[in-house]
């Protein structure tokens, strides 16, 4: 196997491990948590939870140059989603989806391919795109374990490492 495809591998590695440790901090979840909010210009935990699902999806479809109006409609109708359950089988078919993707690709195209996003000026190779998702899940992940830990869920470090 290629060096490249060797790092994409990594990085879909990776990207699993936040998303199977994300699942563990999403099934702690209950009706309380769900409407925690730190501050009052933060979103709710229940809304970090909902971005956090739909980030492989929703980021995919940017990826794929599709509109904005197209990943809103994904984002709205996975904020209908409120049992941790539903919203990890949703996060798990979308991590899936885009992995899939990711190895469809070609090791020429995931390096030169160049998508642009409906709010951006350039495009950005598919190897760009794959390293901003990884980025993209572990902050969010991170938020949760925060949020959790904030309202009063006894937490570890080790948790996010499988």
């Amino acid at each position: 196997m290629s060096s490249v495809l060797n790092v994409r591998d990594h990085l879909l590695d990776e990207l699993e491990l936040a998303v199977k440790t994300s699942e563990k901090l999403i099934f702690r979840m209950d009706e309380a948590d769900k409407r925690f909010r730190p501050a009052d210009n933060m979103r709710t935990l229940l809304d970090v939870v909902h971005h956090l699902v739909s980030i492989p999806a929703s980021d995919l479809m940017i990826m794929q140059e599709k509109s904005q109006e197209e990943v809103q409609s994904l984002e709205l109708r996975i904020a209908e989603i409120t049992e941790p359950a539903r919203l990890v089988e949703e996060f798990r078919y979308n991590f899936e989806q885009f992995k899939s993707y990711i190895q469809s690709l070609s090791e020429e195209e995931l390096l030169t391919k160049s998508t642009k996003a409906f709010y951006m000026e350039e495009g950005v190779v598919q190897i760009k795109w794959l390293i901003e998702v990884v980025t993209h899940v572990f902050h969010h992940r991170s938020q949760l374990y925060n949020y959790l830990k904030q309202n009063g869920h006894e937490l570890n470090f080790f948790m996010l490492y499988g």
